[in-house]
């Protein structure tokens, strides 16, 4: 069995500590299956890379950027590794997510519709307001 790396895991952890406006907004969306009913993991280090969010069950990529990715050759690297490996890689600019989350929150759904029905969730899963669940209320989890 292969055990962690620390300082990835280190690296991880404090990009979870230290996530940005748009990252956190993202995040209070997709946590707790909230999407479609779907797990989703963030700064979960992959390989060589650490991504934003992760489905690990259809391997479906959400990365938040800023004005720093706008055309970067590492991100086309990086994205061709995780395609090799049968990732697929969203990306959405930090504004985006701040102005439009209905919108982002609408395009991740559409892709995980398109990912093969797993049986627990057979019809659930569509771009429409109601496949997006609310956090239950403190006390009710």
């Amino acid at each position: 069995m292969r055990g962690a790396d620390k300082s990835r895991s280190n690296r991880a952890r404090r990009l979870r500590k230290n996530a940005t406006d748009a990252e956190g907004a993202l995040w209070r969306k997709l946590r707790s299956r909230s999407l479609c009913g779907f797990k989703f993991v963030r700064q979960e280090p992959i390989g060589p890379y650490t991504v934003d969010f992760v489905c690990r069950e259809i391997r479906l990529i959400v990365e938040v950027d800023g004005g720093q990715h706008v055309n970067s050759p590492h991100d086309a690297v990086r994205d061709r590794w995780l395609a090799s490996r049968n990732y697929r890689v969203m990306r959405f600019w930090n504004n985006d997510v701040l102005t439009n989350i209905t919108g982002v929150l609408e395009a991740i759904a559409n892709a995980l519709a398109e990912a093969p029905p797993h049986p627990d969730r057979a019809g659930r899963c569509s771009a429409s307001p109601g496949a997006i669940r609310p956090l239950p209320a403190r006390g009710e989890r």
